[in-house]
């Protein structure tokens, strides 16, 4: 089975060398059949060049020369993958290397569960599932980010612990049925994706995961909370108008 990780970047410079380093070096000794897809979100300082430069097995970027936002770098790599699952997460690795194989691991145990063979659709991570999750954070924002993805999930009607969590995974079918319909290219982007999937009737299983390299986050909790609930708002309305039939 082959695995796909993707990788969204935006003037990424100062980490991306040792990150995709970092990562060529365990995907080589944690899986046979892989590939790292880098994709470039109109980066302005070289990060695409530096990556290409390394001439590292099994990775390549992808992207285009205008800055869109991570919803787009992310749809741009998904939709180019190969994989059999297809994992996204954050140039800053903040959540570590180990969660890709636990990400695969989950997958397979899943499928493993199921009497068809089919098992989860799509695996999130959660930092609300285990002890150590927010483990590094400050009160406030362990406080404000757990508030901001309860009334997100509320408004979208989602059953999730962590919607938010930097860092999940797609069967390939599941990932170019969502992909293939999601037209947000900002940080709502994670919301659009799992509203289509419940949409069309996917599996999505959680797993506990915790930061482990921290990092400022992009994502303005308080100051972007509000256009996020518009945003989440407008697109429940839209993909709540369309029909599909579910074989």
């Amino acid at each position: 089975m082959k695995f796909s990780l993707c990788i969204p970047m935006y003037n990424e410079n100062s980490i991306i060398a040792d990150t995709a380093r970092t990562l060529s070096d365990y995907m080589e000794k944690n899986f046979e059949d892989y590939e790292i897809l880098f994709s470039n979100d109109g980066s302005k300082d070289g990060c695409d060049k530096t990556v290409e430069a390394l001439h590292l097995p099994h990775v390549r970027v992808v992207g285009y020369p205008d800055n869109r936002g991570k919803g787009c770098a992310v749809r741009t790599a998904m939709l180019a993958a190969e994989g059999d699952f297809i994992m996204f997460t954050d140039a800053d690795l903040a959540y570590g290397t180990d969660v890709i194989k636990q990400v695969y691991n989950a997958f397979l145990e899943e499928a493993s569960r199921s009497d068809s063979g089919h098992g989860a659709d799509i695996i999130i991570g959660s930092r609300n599932l285990s002890k150590d999750g927010y483990e590094g954070y400050t009160f406030i924002r362990r406080l404000a980010s757990k508030v901001y993805i309860k009334v997100l999930c509320f408004v979208g009607g989602f059953k999730l612990s962590d919607s938010q969590c930097g860092c999940k995974a797609f069967t390939k079918e599941a990932a170019q049925k969502i992909f293939s319909r999601c037209e947000v290219n900002g940080f709502a982007f994670d919301f659009e994706a799992i509203l289509w999937a419940k949409k069309l009737g996917m599996t999505i299983k959680e797993i506990p995961v915790r930061i482990i390299n921290h990092r400022e986050s992009k994502v303005h909790v308080f100051s972007d909370a509000f256009k996020m609930l518009l945003d989440l708002h407008k697109m429940k309305k839209r993909i709540g108008k369309i029909t599909i039939e579910l074989a």
